[in-house]
């Protein structure tokens, strides 16, 4: 991914830092008004605060392009839910604000437009245009409620500033001209010492047609403006105290790590490390800009830093990708999968964007372990039946520990059968299915 490299510094009186808060931070008027808090304690620095959609209204919204797209009939119902939940929020903060709901109706009424029509054929471009409306309607509101505290903050359109080519849902970054849209637009603002809020995940392709960055692509957001403005340092507010060892939701005794280098930090979440997303780092690296996640429940942590001048000496750490499926591709006429095959593959994987996170290859077959998103998988199947036979296996998980021992590996093995695996240097990748536990035919069942 080529980056822009003609940027220029900020000319502000105080260093700029890039803030990032994430749905759960934002998902109640109880949330906002906590975030507000912390805010208060940066009035008078420029800052830039990149809001994700509220809670899980991404997934909510998700539900109403799949019920459009399939037309059962209870789209609007399914918009509605959201919307009277949004306003519900908005009243709690704002009172009967008449232009904070305008605000939010004219957002609303874009999606009911595409909602009256047909289901677009293209179904990435249907998701884009409704489903970004999320962060559009969280921005709005957090602004709204950080102005009537008096915090000095002006909302921006990050559509107007971040361009991506033309692939939806999955859109990339087109780095000039999106370093001098940032530079002409935000600046301004942000020399007066303000507060600038937009959104993350979402930008628009040269026609204006709204993209997304991929899922959780808040984090790439705010890496982005990190980039294209020479922030000082990125913060990413989180639930969880930092970087952990591994997901606290899934394994006992983890622990937090203070500090991580880049390097380890793109490996960890390219193997599927939630706590950011994947291409966050490769922006803030090549400007040398640290990354800290910190605790928005206690802000006075320390957090974890992440940057260059980091010593790699770490304990076992554990990425777990569910959600995949592993594709199984031979050649129908028994011939070895040759080089010709090979650039084939790659080139239908990445015409289609599809995630591959493991692959591995014989004389005649070739593995991949891949995310498995709405039909891609079957699409993919359909693009290379011509030459390729396939045989797809599902609800599997891809564990990945890095700096691995024995017995780190041995407990995260049991229970499960091993489909594929790799070792490279310091890092162990599983791809496990599940299997119940064998019991004999006289042991007595409770």
């Amino acid at each position: 991914m080529p980056i822009f490299a003609g940027s220029k510094s900020a000319t502000m009186d105080k260093q700029l830092k890039v803030f990032k808060f994430g749905g759960a931070s934002v998902k109640s008027a109880d949330a906002i008004k906590h975030v507000g808090g912390i805010l208060k304690s940066f009035a008078g620095d420029p800052l830039v605060i990149v809001v994700s959609a509220m809670g899980k209204t991404t997934n909510a919204m998700e539900e109403v392009v799949e019920a459009h797209a399939a037309q059962t009939g209870d789209a609007f119902q399914k918009l509605e839910k959201i919307k009277q939940e949004h306003y519900q929020i908005a009243q709690e903060l704002c009172g009967d604000s008449e232009e904070l709901f305008t605000l939010l109706n004219d957002i609303f009424v874009e999606v009911e437009w595409v909602l009256e029509e047909a289901p677009e054929d293209n179904y990435d471009y249907m998701y884009d245009q409704i489903v970004s409306i999320g962060e559009l309607i969280s921005t709005r509101i957090v602004a709204y409620y950080l102005q009537s505290i008096d915090l000095p903050v002006e909302w921006m359109d990050a559509r107007d500033v971040v361009r991506t080519d033309n692939i939806f849902r999955e859109g990339w970054v087109q780095w000039e001209e999106t370093t001098e849209r940032a530079q002409n637009k935000m600046l301004p603002i942000l020399e007066g010492n303000k507060m600038l809020v937009t959104q993350g995940f979402i930008g628009s392709t040269s026609e204006n047609f709204t993209t997304t960055l991929g899922r959780e692509g808040s984090d790439y957001s705010a890496a982005i403006f990190s980039y294209c403005l020479d922030a000082e340092s990125m913060t990413i507010w989180k639930d969880v105290p930092g970087v952990l060892t591994a997901d606290p939701r899934k394994f006992d005794n983890v622990s937090k790590l203070d500090a991580l280098s880049y390097r380890e930090a793109i490996e960890m979440t390219y193997y599927g490390a939630k706590v950011i997303h994947p291409k966050t780092i490769k922006p803030l690296q090549n400007k040398n800009i640290p990354l800290r996640v910190k605790s928005f429940v206690d802000p006075k942590g320390s957090g974890t830093l992440i940057s260059a001048e980091i010593e790699d000496n770490y304990p076992p750490m554990v990425a777990i990708e569910s959600n995949q499926a592993l594709v199984n591709i031979s050649t129908r006429d028994f011939s070895f999968v040759a080089e010709h095959h090979m650039s084939f593959l790659f080139q239908t994987i990445a015409d289609m964007r599809l995630q591959v996170n493991m692959m591995q290859n014989t004389a005649i077959s070739f593995a991949i372990s891949v995310n498995d998103v709405d039909d891609k998988v079957e699409r993919f199947a359909e693009a290379i039946q011509e030459n390729f036979q396939t045989r797809i296996e599902r609800n599997l998980e891809l564990i990945t520990v890095r700096h691995f021992n024995r017995e780190t590996l041995d407990g995260l093995r049991e229970g499960k059968m091993l489909m594929l695996e790799e070792r490279i240097r310091n890092t162990v990748q599983m791809v496990v299915k599940k299997v119940p536990a064998l019991r004999r035919k006289d042991e007595e069942v409770a």
